[in-house]
């Protein structure tokens, strides 16, 4: 009897023994999670949880120079990208990411298109035209080397953009006055004006070049020459066609080849779009579909349709209708943006010289296609 009570008195040793390691290894499991928890929900080094962009002092510091002058611990940013100084304050992230984002609110072409950011002053980027070739052989045959893909560098002609808003210091030395907002404001509407109409138009010289710039050619993907953007006829000088005029959007719809057609986008103005409206098929079915959504576009053939009043109005072999994979199709380039405040040109008022620098250019020729409202 003594023996098993020994025994058992062991037994209740080793458990207790185990019990404690064991609740100290979960002890430290239990540690492990917790701090991958906090690595997981903490913002990137540099962000500030407020915004999700970066360090909320710098917001600060920065603003502070805009109301007073006092630049702390701002660095200045001395040399433009042609070697020539500007003198201004780089605009920090967190508040060049609200005016990026209210560009894109207000540029169709940013809400479709493809977006790099970019640190230096140039970007350029490779396009594959074509792709790699191929062949059939058999199990013993030798295999000779296919054709090897072409590609063409691209860079995005860029340029800057500039804006000069202004207020008096009265208002600057007023804490009430909402000085972020109101330069969020003034800048998105000053360079969304400027830049949108340079994505469909720009010449490219010390700006983007628009997609309508380029030369254009009837003929289909791979007779024309890769650096020419297809367009169809409309059937009529400035007009549709008198008869069937849907017909030729499906037309346009079809130019364009199955793996673009899948995230492809319409892009004309309103008072075109009004025209579109109308429009029904043989079967007397309107093309034109409301968006069901709130904030998702409507929809023509099918297809998500945006409006852009930098597309031309409807008039003899204008391009009025666009119709591509935008994303593939053009590229905008950004750089951040740079902030100078002057308080002695419009004395009493407090002038910022904004600039920001963009560039863009057509990538894929294939992807875009253009509808030209002539006979042929």
């Amino acid at each position: 009897m003594p023996e098993i009570i020994e025994l058992l008195e062991k037994q209740g040793q080793v458990f207790e023994d185990f019990k404690s390691k064991n609740n100290a290894r979960l002890s430290e499991l239990e540690k492990y999670i917790n701090e991958l928890y906090k690595k997981e929900s903490r913002p990137p080094a540099g962000f500030s949880s407020g915004f999700g962009f970066e360090n909320i002092e710098e917001k600060q510091s920065f603003l502070t120079y805009l109301r007073s002058g006092r630049d702390n611990d701002l660095k200045r940013k001395s040399m433009g990208t042609d070697d020539d100084p500007n003198g201004g304050y780089l605009v920090p992230k967190v508040i060049d990411e609200l005016v990026s984002k209210a560009l894109r609110d207000l540029s169709p072409m940013r809400q479709i298109s493809r977006i790099v950011e970019v640190e230096s002053g140039d970007f350029s980027m490779l396009h594959s035209v074509g792709g790699t070739g191929y062949a059939w052989v058999g199990e013993r045959e030798s295999r000779p080397q296919t054709n090897t893909p072409k590609f063409h560098e691209i860079r995005p002609p860029m340029g800057e953009i500039y804006a000069l808003p202004g207020v008096t210091q009265r208002l600057l030395d007023d804490n009430g006055f909402d000085l972020e907002n109101w330069l969020i404001d003034e800048l998105s509407e000053a360079f969304g004006e400027g830049e949108s109409e340079a994505f469909v138009s720009g010449d490219g010289v010390n700006k983007p070049r628009g997609f309508l710039t380029h030369n254009l050619s009837s003929d289909a993907d791979g007779v024309r020459s890769e650096t020419e953007l297809q367009y169809v006829a409309s059937g009529a000088s400035g007009d549709f066609a008198a008869t069937t005029p849907s017909d030729k959007l499906v037309k346009l719809v079809y130019s364009l080849r199955p793996r673009y057609r899948k995230n492809a986008v319409w892009l004309m103005n309103s008072n075109t779009l009004e025209r579109i409206r109308t429009m029904k098929n043989s079967q007397n079915d309107y093309i034109w579909k409301e968006g069901i959504e709130a904030g998702q576009p409507s929809t023509l053939l099918g297809y998500p349709v945006f409006e852009d009043e930098n597309i031309p109005d409807i008039s003899a072999n204008s391009l009025s209708i666009a119709f591509g994979d935008f994303l593939r199709g053009y590229t905008i380039v950004d750089r951040n943006s740079s902030m100078l405040r002057d308080p002695f040109t419009a004395k009493p008022n407090v002038l910022f010289y904004s600039t920001r620098r963009v560039g863009g250019s057509i990538r894929d020729f294939r992807a875009i296609k253009l509808m030209k409202f002539a006979a042929s």
